[in-house]
């Protein structure tokens, strides 16, 4: 199984990234990070052909598994991977080739917050437009882990959910 850790966050090394490379160090994938591409808002008139979404997207849908991978910023993912599902709608618009090929593949979220106790009090909300858009685009949704940083470490308590969540995408 080709594996995709797609990472949107407005910092490269924050404590997401801390998260994704324990990921990294548990399963064989691949790493794209968001921040190193230009990928303007959505455009209904598709001026914006130009960036770096479509060939981004054309080589993200050659995986079997994209595990998306975000910090919690008010309430919701971060804005650059906002921008990056926005865009999905040039796969059902102007690219429908490229966007045909998400059907059948998986999908798996990962979100990182600054405390337990805020991080669990919006997991549902959270999770809808990650499940919500894996179905919508006919991708099996896999699940989600909602990790925090509160020190610079990884507690056991995040390691041990993140080694249930990698036991469950992966199988």
């Amino acid at each position: 199984m080709e594996i995709l850790i797609l990472q949107g966050s407005a910092r490269k090394n924050g404590n997401t990234n801390k998260i994704v490379n324990y990921i990294q160090e548990k399963i064989d994938c691949d790493f794209t990070d968001l921040k190193d591409y230009i990928i303007s808002n959505y455009d209904y008139n598709s001026r914006n052909r130009e960036d770096d979404f479509l060939p981004l997207i054309r080589e993200v849908v050659e995986y079997d598994l994209i595990i998306f991978a975000t910090p919690i910023y008010w309430y919701s993912m971060s804005g650059i991977m906002k921008t990056f599902f926005d865009r999905i709608t040039d796969c059902l618009k102007i690219e429908k080739e490229t966007g045909r090929k998400l059907r059948g593949k998986s999908m798996a979220m990962v979100s990182c917050g600054s405390d337990k106790d805020s991080v669990l009090a919006i997991s549902a909300a959270f999770e809808m437009p990650f499940r919500e858009s894996a179905f919508y685009l006919g991708m099996e949704y896999k699940g989600s882990a909602y990790t925090w940083l509160d020190t610079n470490d990884i507690s056991e308590e995040v390691t041990q959910n993140l080694d249930t969540f990698i036991d469950k995408i992966t199988k």
